[in-house]
């Protein structure tokens, strides 16, 4: 029979298709076994309206056969097969899906839903074969026609032979070239695990005779090798399942099994939605970080099935930044592929999967943190951290989902505390959440900042990671109450006594202040009387906007962003150090020295480097002799 010419349309479509459409060569067994499953899916509709026609599941099934000898893969099924017209329309015109006439055809019934849209995916097989050769059947028909193709230079079809109803491809695989290694999709074990990736959940058995061994009779330790028909495919997904009959084992191996992570998850979630967009999910929170999930390496994301045929292993769009820990699938028939189904478009369907699933795992955590708080502390250890770069990203547009999921170390209770159980324990007089930040708890716990604050019986929160003073930045108060660092210039709880006080003190000792100013020119902003100092002689508060924890941060990163806080030396004029600096007050060089050293005694207190150390244990040589 004379060769026939693909439409210009669809041989410059074809070209494309094994040129550039897919990203992946694999992805050819995906789809052409997505394709088998539609024809045996067109013989389940056909039954449910010709009573002459009866669907035994058990007989329909997809066959894998690799032949390493002739270089050829073929893949039987056992559907509704194809006339000779069907092969005409569904081959000879790339992108007229047979599967989408059929399916405007038949309402979808049970459950069941064809997976080809397009009809474009039959064509990747000619990514990785020479010669397509298609032998069909058709439901009711005693005669069999074959189609072959070479590619974009045409086709032919002829009448063949075949016992059965359906269809059988058998794909001539290309030779290797330097570049590209062919040879492993004759490969058992590549083809289980294409299987296995995007195929598992297929309803129908995928069937393929692989070696394996069998004990020899008669013979201790001594074994045959055979071949044996088994099934690759899990066939039905566990989301698919009833959640009552489902396990927390049955939870945890379907983890192991997608190796979503080496642990233990702390907590699924099974979602089943039937609302505004229909998809099934399971949802994981891992009890430890991924080892580079602090780094620009990681990649966040969700499995995407469509009907059990997964589409992307990671859908970055399905999941905030902020909960980017979660692992898990989802499965939808609402959503919009590109022409490869490889990618998603982006439609309303995503957005709303996409909302629907953020909630869910909000209120998953919000349980937690409730009902299983030990559970919730461990979660948090690992991943609280990216929760508070939530709360400040994006210039605090997600503050209000997150607010109550944050915890912090609490002076009081010695323990993380949530911002809602601090509030609620503030006495009537205070105005302020108080928190200190810094390097550790321990060194927090030390700071002479917070004596005025413990005094007055106040409860402070330890922040100790980078992102916390910025995420609380960006939160500004919580409940009506507005944060406030121990750190700052003005706490907010002075009686006017104290101001008075120490309004005098500044007045009476301005003199010597503005010395000292002039000794520590472009170091500090000013020098002043303390209003919180008790025990300790000498501290370093902030002005503005930048705390000195933010300026050692800010210093620290990669870029070195050169941002200062403006700083105060707080002097606690009670302090016998204070007597002993005014008794030197008109000695330049002993003003100087003390006022130094006062001022690099905050900077350590504080954490900050100081700018020569050897002066630094210089000047305390001189105080020493």
């Amino acid at each position: 029979m004379a060769k026939k010419q693909f439409k210009a349309e669809s041989k410059r479509l074809l070209e494309m298709m094994i040129n550039s459409i897919y990203t992946q060569r694999e992805i050819f067994l995906r789809e052409l076994i997505s394709n088998a499953s539609d024809a045996i899916d067109k013989i389940y509709y056909k039954a449910l309206t010709d009573d002459q026609l009866v669907f035994n599941k058990d007989d329909y099934f997809i066959k894998i056969t690799p032949n390493k000898a002739d270089r050829t893969l073929t893949i039987t099924d056992t559907g509704i097969g194809m006339t000779k017209e069907e092969l005409e329309n569904n081959l000879g015109v790339i992108a007229k899906s047979g599967s989408l006439a059929f399916k405007n055809e038949i309402e979808a019934k049970d459950g069941h839903n064809i997976i080809g849209q397009f009809g474009v995916g039959f064509y990747s097989a000619f990514m990785v074969a020479d010669v397509v050769t298609v032998t069909s059947r058709a439901l009711g028909s005693d005669e069999a026609y074959q189609w072959e193709s070479k590619g974009a230079d045409g086709y032919t079809i002829t009448p063949a032979e075949k016992d059965t109803v359906g269809t059988e491809i058998v794909l001539k695989i290309k030779p290797n070239t330097e570049e590209d290694q062919y040879d492993e999709f004759l490969e058992e074990y590549r083809l289980r695990a294409i299987i296995k990736k995007y195929s598992d959940f297929i309803r129908y058995p995928i069937k393929m005779d692989v070696k394996t061994q069998r004990p020899k009779e008669g013979a201790d330790n001594e074994f045959v090798e055979v071949q044996e028909e088994q099934t690759l495919n899990s066939m039905v997904p566990i989301w698919r399942k009833n959640k009552g009959e489902l396990t927390d084992a049955d939870y945890e191996n379907f983890y192991n099994e997608k190796r979503y992570g080496f642990d233990k998850p702390l907590k699924h979630i099974h979602v089943k939605a039937d609302g505004a967009v229909v998809y099934n999910a399971i949802l994981f929170i891992p009890e430890h970080t991924p080892f580079d999930y602090y780094t620009k390496e990681y990649e966040k994301g969700l499995e995407l099935y469509s009907n059990g045929v997964l589409i992307m292993e990671k859908c970055g769009d399905l999941l905030p930044d902020y909960f980017s820990f979660v692992k898990g699938m989802v499965d939808s028939e609402d959503l919009s592929l590109n022409i490869s189904r490889e990618m998603l478009q982006h439609d309303r369907q995503l957005t709303l999967i996409a909302k629907n699933i953020k909630n869910k795992i909000k209120s998953a955590l919000q349980s937690m943190l409730k009902d299983e708080r030990e559970k919730y502390e461990k979660f948090y250890q690992s991943f609280g951290r990216g929760l508070k770069f939530g709360v400040y990203n994006e210039y605090g547009m997600h503050k209000d989902d997150l607010q109550d999921l944050l915890l912090f170390t609490s002076s009081k209770e010695k323990k993380l505390v949530t911002l809602d159980e601090y509030v609620s324990r503030m006495p009537e007089d205070q105005k302020y959440i108080y928190y200190a930040a810094g390097d550790s708890i321990d060194r927090l716990e030390k700071l002479p900042q917070t004596e005025m604050v413990l005094d007055k019986g106040y409860e402070i929160l330890y922040f100790t990671d980078d992102v916390d003073e910025f995420a609380i930045k960006m939160l500004m108060k919580y409940k009506e109450k507005e944060f406030k660092s121990v750190s700052s210039g003005d706490l907010g709880i002075e009686s006017d006594a104290d101001k008075k006080e120490t309004e005098a003190e500044e007045n009476d000792n301005k003199e010597l202040f503005t010395a000292m100013e002039g000794i520590l020119a472009g170091k500090v902003k000013s020098v002043k009387a303390s209003k919180r100092l008790k025990s300790h002689p000498v501290c370093l508060s902030a002005e503005g906007e930048v705390s000195i924890e933010m300026e050692k941060i800010l210093k620290a990163m990669p870029n070195g962003q050169d941002v200062k806080a403006d700083k105060v030396l707080e002097i606690n004029t009670g302090h016998e150090v204070f007597q002993a600096l005014k008794a030197h007050k008109d000695d330049q060089d002993k003003l100087a020295l003390y006022t130094n050293l006062l001022y690099n005694q905050a900077l350590l207190i504080e954490g900050l480097p100081i700018a020569d150390p050897v002066e630094f244990t210089n000047d305390i040589c001189k105080i020493m002799v």
